[in-house]
């Protein structure tokens, strides 16, 4: 069985769709490939937050910068991994890739207009208008394309229902202290459980999860042929160009010949066992590491590449784009794994290590929590931290999986994701800290904590860690006392949103070879494309934000659109 389209691509997150939905907007017959059931990837898990510095929201808002900004930010956070081909690339399509999609397709965008760079102390970080967001959708518009859609994470939901940050998450977090707030989450719930009974899943989409459905709709809308349960086992070249690809489905092998070439965007490499022993220090085996992708992502387009000549670069800074995580034990003998990016930076939690200290500002990135943890714990011991609060803290903001008031917190305890303790000392015996140690560390933060301080660690001292407090508190919002019994803790391990080491390519997303020559025809975008930030995490969207960009550039370059060209000549700053 055979067949032949311009451009194939290989995975359906944003990278996969970004490049599928540009090249087919400029007349490419398209398919794409999905190995498993349903669309969406990682992506559909994710927040979908999108870093695009200079981008057209944050023009219209009046946020106007020089690119000069962001990328003497990079410059500073990336040090001599700083790539500047790829970065100059990025920064000079990102904004145009937005406009593009805006105009021509149905992705529109949500601004993040308040969100501020990770590293709020380096030249050049930004304090807003560098990230976007795909606004709300309806999935009722997706039609038939509803039953390919992958379905928000488990952990990350509300029975199904995804929840945005910002407004959103702040009424869930408020609802029992605002008429406001508890208006707009019975409007919310009461539209989730009709479209449960109605459709058997979250309806009102809006994360990754809206991103991707956004994407699927645009790439319908343009004739891109979508295709599930299609993995792609072996890659084709003659002369060292790409011919093609064999493709596993239901009927059997399918060569599929490319007149353009071949986008891989099959994810990186989160669940390969092996690659993660080879590749992450503190996973020995590769079994001390949870990924928080789907099990599809596991390196395939990685092996395709490499089958071929290409190169993972692993001298990156870090291989993966780190997340504290916490097990969540199901009552269905599943375990999940829950993120930990809201809680940390909210007044009344403290990270503690198993000798009952501290170890790093809580409030800062998720990927800064892990690498302080990788290095804080000593050779030999499990790499693993406790975050602990108390009673009030709990009720008011949740701790990890466990919701906050008016949820019960006692079936997460009773579970064993959630440790209790009367007192310190009883709290640090149930999860095998030093009772001794861990008093001192809470006595001697709460004696600053009560005046909004924190000399050891700074929390609340850049416009990132405000922003993930609590407005509401004073004097600072990402500060205060843990003193009320009882008291609450969960086990946190090292996990990560995405892999960052990944194919070598050049500006144009092509794959090249240990020569550092190109590979005619082959592409690598998304978590298959060596992270162009190095291995370091400078704020969030880092890795969809390049995602969709490089798709784009990369569909661009397959159909022959030059660099210098542009989908709207005013999409950038100066």
């Amino acid at each position: 069985m055979e067949e032949t389209c311009d451009l194939l691509v290989v995975g359906s997150g944003a990278s996969g769709l970004s490049a599928a939905v540009t090249a087919a907007y400029h007349g490419l017959k398209v398919i794409v490939a999905e190995k498993e059931a349903v669309m969406g990837g990682a992506t559909a898990w994710s927040g979908g937050w999108i870093w695009a510095p200079l981008n057209p929201l944050a023009r219209r808002a009046g946020i106007r910068e020089n690119v000069s900004a962001p990328r003497t930010y990079l410059e500073h956070e990336l040090g001599n991994r700083f790539d500047q081909h790829r970065i100059d690339a990025f920064l000079h399509h990102a904004p145009r890739m937005v406009s593009f999609f805006e105009e021509k397709t149905a992705l529109q965008f949500a601004d993040g207009n308040a969100i501020a760079d990770i590293h709020g102390d380096q030249p050049g970080a930004g304090t807003g208008g560098r990230s976007v967001a795909a606004a709300p959708y309806d999935a009722r518009e997706l039609g038939p394309l509803v039953k390919i859609l992958r379905d928000t994470m488990r952990e990350t939901a509300f029975i199904g229902m995804p929840i945005m940050a910002g407004a959103d998450l702040w009424a869930f977090l408020t609802a029992t202290r605002s008429v406001k707030s508890f208006a707009h989450v019975t409007r919310r719930l009461s539209r989730h459980l009709w479209d449960l009974a109605v459709h058997g899943r979250a309806m009102q989409l809006v994360n990754g999860v809206a991103l991707v459905a956004r994407l699927l709709r645009s790439a319908h809308d343009l004739g891109v042929d979508l295709r599930t349960s299609s993995p792609v086992v072996r890659l084709l070249s003659e002369d060292g160009k790409i011919t093609g690809a064999v493709i596993k489905s239901r009927q059997g092998e399918r060569m599929v010949h490319v007149r353009r070439g071949v986008v891989l965007a099959a994810g990186g490499f989160p669940n390969d066992v092996t690659r993660r022993k080879a590749l992450f220090p503190h996973a020995p085996t590769g079994l001390e590491h949870w990924g928080l992708p789907p099990a599809g992502a596991s390196g395939d387009g990685l092996r395709l590449a490499e089958s071929l000549g290409g190169i993972v670069d692993t001298s990156l800074a870090a291989a993966g784009a780190w997340c504290p995580v916490s097990l969540v034990p199901y009552r269905d003998g599943k375990v999940g794994h829950f993120p930990h990016i809201i809680d940390r930076g909210k007044p009344g939690i403290i990270g503690v290590l198993a000798n009952g200290r501290r170890f790093v500002n809580e409030a800062s990135g998720y990927y800064d929590y892990v690498a302080a943890m990788i290095s804080a714990v000593p050779e030999g011991q499990e790499v693993a931290s406790w975050l602990i609060c108390d009673r009030r803290f709990q009720r008011r903001y949740g701790l990890g999986h466990s919701r906050p008031s008016p949820m019960l917190v006692f079936p997460y305890v009773r579970s064993g994701y959630l440790k209790v303790g009367k007192t310190i000392e009883e709290l640090a015996k149930a999860c095998g800290i030093d009772p001794q140690g861990l008093r001192t560390t809470i006595d001697h933060y709460n004696t600053h904590a009560r005046n909004g301080e924190d000399p050891a660690f700074g929390r609340g001292t850049t416009p990132y860690n405000r922003k993930q407090g609590d407005p509401k508190h004073r004097p600072n919002p990402c500060v205060a006392p843990i003193e009320r019994g009882p008291f609450y803790a969960v086990k946190v391990l090292p996990g990560s949103f995405a892999t960052f080491s990944g194919l070598k390519t050049n500006g144009s997303a092509e794959v090249v070879d240990e020569s550092g020559k190109v590979i005619t025809g082959l592409y690598a975008v998304g978590c298959d494309m060596a992270s162009i930030m190095g291995g370091f995490y400078p704020a969030g969207g880092i890795n969809l934000g390049p995602a969709m960009t490089f798709g784009y550039i990369a569909a661009r370059n397959a159909a022959g659109v030059t660099a210098f060209e542009t989908d709207d000549p005013d999409a950038a700053a100066t």
